[in-house]
Formats: structure tokens, C-alpha cells, sequence
């Protein structure tokens, strides 16, 4: 089932919709988000971002939810605010920036801080990943966009040896940036930025250019690509949603401008967030009057409205909420698979001390969701533990698993080091078989 998700910066939490019914599913409950800071970790359960208190708060906590309880489960509270969050697909990291410009990097499984790094001179405001998760892009108060490869964040000695952390710096916006979103194309995928200068730029990962300037009428603070990536819609201040093709010619008679086809409008104050079904048709929009909107794209009207709060909406998600466990299944709070812990406040200096080793998890008999079969090794070997402790089967099989599992790895590390050595064998016999011919001869 799609739902949709909102949250709003003044404390009204968060909201849940079912998308095909309009029928509220659960009210989560105290939040107050930062903009892009809504987060849906794998399908597995929520995750947000809190604004300060007050602007002298020093830092301010990430909540989590799990999706079949209102209160907040879990509270992490970072070195500093952290606004913008995103996670990859299979819900194994989290990122967030801060407003000294600095991006962090979290294990979920464990909650270990991995890595930070000094990516901006003012704050991050946005994040996104490349669908391929190996580039993450960053936008900032200081108007430029920043491309980061993650595997290069984690190779001490890349990283010494390269003049610039990042792979691409864009510094063609004049103004704050407010949103950007990634293609579906991989490493030559394109990035759409928007920015409080009134434009939205897209860019070539593939050779870092830029490829297309649009000037709008009112400034973006939400942009949005269609599934099939034909064109994007882009929220504007003055309550109007823009559609802009990627594909087209320049259309000069346009009424709002170059490259800009169409609007979607319903006398709404300024918009604030985007989503996009996967049925390539249906938009969702937020708004600062608090109101979550549902269009159809191909009609362009408002097919249902859904009030979440007094206070405006900074977020919407739309998610694929997961089904209802079998309650005959082993209970996840045993098997530690309910929430993660908390996010760490700094890099642990004490890395040689715990396994943080990404691997899958063994499938168990109680058919547990995909979701929760990624985890780190250290994670795994404290199920194990505490199975063990409670006597049940299941550790054992577990634990005869892993053995039979090992002893295939190790099965086939020697089948190869046979072969290499049977090669190496072959190798020395002809050479010297060569040589005495060549002595007899």
C-alpha cells in the first residue's frame, strides 16, 4: 500500500495517508522537521530531523519511528543540527548535513558514525544519491551544488592524494539552493538544482556540465522529475506548480518562460515539497497553508485533499508502507531487528574493536520482510548471542547456517588455490621441457 507522508516545522507531527483512499492511517507524533528532513529508511520505519528550539540551541535531535506506534522510539542527538537527510535504498546508511557544512555519515545498524567531512562553506540544505548510490549531491546556502563519490569518502589514501573531496563543484547559482533530485541513468544521469535566484539548472554527471538554464517566474523551493523523466515539476512561492520539459526545444511564446509548457494551480500559498508516484501520473504537493494536495498530472486537477495541520508542510513523502507481520513470527524484539540504536555523536576512535562489516542476513523460518536482512556483522553475532542465551532452536540453525556457509567460502578458496597451483605446475614443466630441448638441440 502507498502512503503519503507529511511533516510541518512547527510541532504537529507527522501525517499518514493512504494515496488511493485519502483515509488517515496514524498521526506520529512529536515533530518538527527541517526542511528535507523526512526521511522513510528502507520502507522500515521513519526518520526525521528536528528544528533548534531556539537559534542558540547547539545541537537538536533525529527521531525515529516505527510504523505501528505513534510516540518516538529512538533519539540521536548529532555534534550539531542536522537539517537534510537521506539513506540509500537498502536503509544500511544515513546521511544528514549541518549547518556549518558539514555532511556525516551513519552506519544504521549499529548507529556508528563513519565518517564526516567539511563539504560546504555554509549549510547543506539539500541531499540526494544517485540511483546507482555511489555519488551523493549536495546543495548549499552558499549557492553551490558539490558531487561526492562514497566510495572515495571511505579510501584514506584517495583521499590524501586528491586536491578536491569532490568530484564536481557547480557554483553557477547566485542564491541559497533549495532542492535537488538525480535521474535514473546511472553515472550519466542528470541533476536538477533549484535555487532562490529563480532558475533551476541541470547538469551532466557523466562530464560535469551544465546543460540547460530555466529562469521561472517565482523561486523554487521544490522540484520533482516524472518516472519517465520526460519532465519535472517545480514548486514555486507564488502557489504554482511549473511543468518544465527536458526534452524539447526552446518555446519563446511560452507565457512563463523558456522551456516551460504548463502550470498546476489551485489558489494555494506557496509550495514547499514534491512527490511522485511510481504510476507516473499521480503528484503530491505541500503546502505553507498546510494542506497536502493530490493531482493527476494528465487532467491537472486535484483529485483529493488532505489536511494535515494548522502550521505549514515542509515535507511529503509517498512510500510503499510494509505489510503487517505474521504475529506467529519470532518477535523483533528478540532478534533486536525493531529500531537501530542511536545515531553516535562523533567518529568512534575505536574502530578496531567492533565489526562493522556490511553483509545480508541469513533467511529465517519466520520469513522476515527483505528490509531487515541488511545489518552489520557485529549486529548479526549479537542475535546469535542472545538466542543462544534464550535456548531457542533458531540459534542453532542459525549458527549451523553460517558454519555450512563458511565451510563453502573455504571449499572453494581451496578449489581455486588448487587450480592456481595446478597452473603455476603446468607453467614451470613447459618452461623447463622448452629449455632441455633447447640444451639438446
Amino acid at each position: 500500500m502507498e502512503v503519503v507522508i507529511a511533516s510541518s516545522p512547527v510541532d504537529a507531527g507527522i501525517g499518514c495517508w493512504d494515496l488511493r483512499s485519502g483515509s488517515e492511517q496514524l498521526r506520529y507524533r512529536s515533530c518538527s522537521s527541517a526542511p528535507h528532513g523526512l526521511l522513510s529508511v528502507a520502507g522500515r520505519f521513519l526518520a526525521s530531523s528536528q528544528l533548534r528550539d531556539s537559534p542558540s540551541s547547539a545541537s537538536s535531535p533525529i527521531f525515529f519511528w516505527s510504523w505501528d506506534k505513534p510516540q518516538v522510539e529512538v533519539r540521536s542527538f548529532p555534534a550539531e543540527p542536522i537539517g537534510p537527510l537521506v539513506s540509500n535504498s537498502e536503509g544500511t546508511y544515513i546521511m544528514g548535513g549541518g549547518p556549518s557544512g558539514s555532511i556525516y555519515l551513519w552506519e544504521v545498524a549499529t548507529g556508528k558514525l563513519l565518517t564526516r567531512w567539511h563539504a560546504h562553506y555554509r549549510s547543506v540544505t539539500c541531499l540526494t544519491i544517485s540511483k546507482d548510490e555511489s555519488l551523493l549531491i549536495s546543495g548549499s546556502e552558499d549557492g553551490s551544488v558539490r558531487v561526492w563519490s562514497l566510495m572515495m569518502m571511505f579510501d584514506d589514501m584517495a583521499k590524501s592524494s586528491a586536491g578536491d573531496l569532490y568530484r564536481y563543484s557547480f557554483s553557477e547559482h547566485a542564491l541559497r539552493v533549495t532542492d535537488v533530485v538525480t535521474g535514473h541513468g546511472l553515472c550519466n544521469s542528470i541533476v536538477i538544482s533549484s535555487s532562490e535566484d529563480r532558475t533551476c539548472k541541470i547538469w551532466s554527471l557523466s562530464e560535469g556540465l551544465l546543460l540547460r538554464s530555466i529562469t521561472f517566474p517565482s523561486i523554487i523551493d521544490a522540484i520533482v522529475m516524472d518516472p519517465g523523466e520526460h519532465m519535472f515539476y517545480a514548486g514555486g512561492r507564488d502557489g504554482k506548480i511549473y511543468i518544465s520539459v527536458l526534452n524539447a526545444e526552446c518555446n519563446r511564446n511560452s507565457i512563463y518562460g523558456m522551456f516551460i509548457i504548463g502550470a498546476l494551480y489551485d489558489h494555494s500559498k506557496a509550495i514547499t515539497c514534491l512527490a511522485f508516484s511510481t504510476d507516473g501520473v499521480t503528484l503530491v504537493s505541500g503546502t505553507e497553508d498546510g494542506i497536502v494536495r493530490v493531482w493527476d498530472t494528465k487532467t491537472k486537477h486535484v483529485t483529493r485533499v488532505l489536511k494535515h495541520a494548522k502550521g505549514p508542510i515542509n515535507n511529503v513523502l509517498i512510500v510503499r508502507q510494509p505489510l503487517l507481520r505474521n504475529p506467529i513470527s519470532v518477535n523483533r524484539k528478540h532478534l533486536n531487528l525493531s529500531l537501530p540504536p542511536p545515531l553516535s555523536k562523533y567518529v568512534d576512535s575505536t574502530d578496531g574493536e567492533v565489526k562493522t562489516n556490511a553483509i545480508v542476513l541469513l533467511q529465517s523460518l519466520c520469513h522476515e520482510p527483505e528490509e531487515t536482512r541488511f545489518c552489520s556483522s557485529y549486529v548479526m553475532e549479537r542475535q546469535i548471542k542472545e538466542l543462544q542465551k534464550q535456548n531457542v532452536s533458531g540459534a542453532a540453525e542459525m549458527e549451523m547456517e553460517r558454519l555450512r556457509l563458511e565451510c563453502k567460502r573455504k571449499t572453494q578458496l581451496v578449489q581455486q588455490w588448487k587450480k592456481l597451483y595446478q597452473d603455476l605446475q603446468s607453467l614451470c614443466v613447459n618452461e623447463l621441457m622448452d629449455g632441455t630441448q633447447v640444451t639438446d638441440s
